[in-house]
């Protein structure tokens, strides 16, 4: 499925481990990852308040069941992996990770290289330099 990112998505959960999580309904003022579609991916993060344990990621969101999975971890409390939170309640965010982010910096270029581009259209002014990968 589609990668969705939404805003103001943010549910909390009691789960614990290291498993998918069981969403327990949008946290009030946010509205609930069922905005994200069932099957979709999305970044995520989680914090347990109070407790020194977060996570930042990839999951996917599954209607049935209300849950989100933990696909892929991109950073933690965990040095990187996934981590087995304890008992407590915790928040879960759709998020937009700051490795995954493209903007512009101070004097208007693109923060990171381009090395995939596919379905865009406009205009490119005054490009540097333009390399194509002619490998069959």
């Amino acid at each position: 499925m589609a990668l969705v990112l939404k805003d103001r998505v943010q549910e909390s959960t009691t789960t614990t481990g290291t498993g998918t999580l069981t969403l327990g309904g949008a946290v009030t003022g946010y509205q609930s990852f069922s905005a994200i579609g069932n099957g979709n991916t999305t970044y995520y993060a989680i914090y347990h308040t109070g407790v020194d344990e977060w996570e930042v990621g990839i999951g996917t969101y599954t209607a049935s069941g209300t849950t989100l999975s933990r696909d892929t971890v991109l950073a933690s409390s965990n040095s990187g992996s996934l981590v087995n939170f304890t008992s407590g309640t915790k928040n879960v965010w759709s998020d937009y990770p700051a490795d995954k982010a493209v903007y512009l910096d101070a004097s208007g270029s693109i923060s990171e290289p381009i090395v995939n581009i596919s379905g865009i259209s406009g205009a490119i002014t005054t490009p540097e330099s333009i390399t194509f990968d002619i490998t069959p």
